[in-house]
């Protein structure tokens, strides 16, 4: 059971997230379910697109702080696509004949470029996204927020267990998510933030967003 923490401060570091997709992934592999295009979750994707989905924020994430001078009013120009209509648009896809093995190594594949990228990116760099331009760690949260809840909806497809630490949970929180209730178990609190759950007093999100704009900036990111 996952446990309410105060407030912290401690930094989202690229050993987060290698830690949080090691976990993931280890989590997935024991699945050992044969059939990936069920439903994940309350998405309206199945398992298969959700961890390709999962992997394409991974590396989107990291092409965004990977050049020289990272863009900070647009998005690394990669060509995106969909499967489906109704499916997610990525610039990753795994090759279906792989099968399940082969989806995951590709997630674990761009969960490792994301960590390279995050340990190896000066604190003071800027890239934009969406929500604010981010610097590394906001980049490293938001890859470690997309892990989790996103394994959390395969999970629930394919009936896997997936409770991640809560400490994790805390540190991502605090990053991204700074007005979210603190005095609540963490991974609840993390599900209930992104749209996924009720907290008790708190009812279910039908819109939410996170502020990936550097500590010390506004939330909005002005």
């Amino acid at each position: 059971m996952t446990e309410a923490q105060g407030p912290t401060t401690a930094p989202v570091t690229a050993d987060d997230v290698e830690h949080a997709v090691r976990l993931a992934l280890m989590s997935l592999r024991g699945a050992n379910a044969p059939d990936w295009s069920v439903k994940a979750g309350s998405l309206e994707w199945d398992c298969w697109e959700t961890v390709e989905h999962l992997a394409d924020d991974l590396f989107s994430y990291a092409v965004q702080l990977g050049p020289a001078n990272p863009p900070l009013d647009t998005h690394v120009p990669f060509a995106w696509s969909r499967k489906r209509p109704g499916g997610p648009a990525n610039a990753v896809f795994a090759d279906r004949e792989a099968g399940p093995a082969g989806l995951l190594q590709v997630l674990d594949a761009s969960g490792a470029l994301l960590t390279a990228i995050v340990r190896t990116t000066p604190p003071t760099v800027r890239a934009h996204h969406i929500f604010g331009q981010a610097d590394p760690e906001g980049f490293a949260a938001m890859g470690i927020v997309e892990t989790l809840v996103h394994t959390h909806d395969v999970a629930e497809g394919l009936g896997a267990a997936w409770t991640p630490p809560a400490d994790l949970c805390d540190r991502v929180l605090a990053r991204l998510f700074p007005d979210a209730p603190t005095d609540t178990d963490r991974w609840p609190t993390l599900l209930w933030a992104t749209g996924r759950t009720e907290l008790p007093g708190h009812p279910r999100l039908t819109k939410w967003r996170w502020h990936g704009t550097p500590r010390g900036t506004s939330p909005s990111g002005v």
